[in-house]
């Protein structure tokens, strides 16, 4: 499993990377974008398109900033590690799917096989946080069993 979980959390730091690439990829545009306008005749106009994009520029630095904190969590993972309890780093096997607890990035296909990267701050995430394997939680309705925790 070790495998398994070092290719989740590859998985992971690859989509935040994307993710803050994406961002300043985004906050340059709207600064070149800005630089470019020049003033014209018609002065309001200006103004209003360099607010717009200023205004461009800082919703993409909160997703930086976002992405960053994404890092945070993942630099708090050693996928080599395995666990008795679920937290944050386990891969948990269960009834219901798999489970790797890091950050919420949805399906994850590894060899044919999916994988649900989830917060352990999320609804299922905080269900599963701290049971053991054997334990089992309700989460909308169905009952899902910890099978193996890794």
């Amino acid at each position: 499993m070790e495998g398994i979980k070092q290719r989740l959390f590859e998985e992971c730091k690859a989509y935040v990377n994307q993710r803050v690439s994406n961002a300043k990829a985004a906050i340059q545009d709207a600064q070149n974008s800005a630089n470019a306008e020049t003033k014209s005749t018609a002065g309001d106009k200006h103004d209003t398109a360099r607010a717009m994009m200023q205004l461009a520029a800082e919703q993409n630095a909160k997703h930086l900033a976002e992405a960053q904190k994404l890092n945070q969590v993942l630099s708090l993972i050693n996928p080599e590690e395995n666990h008795t309890k679920v937290k944050l780093g386990s891969l948990v096997k269960a009834s219901t799917g798999n489970f790797f607890i890091s950050i919420s990035v949805g399906k994850i296909e590894i060899e044919k096989d999916l994988y649900f990267g989830i917060s352990p701050t999320s609804p299922i995430g905080q269900l599963l946080m701290d049971k053991t394997q054997g334990e089992q939680v309700v989460f909308n309705g169905r009952n899902i069993t910890i099978l193996e925790i890794y």
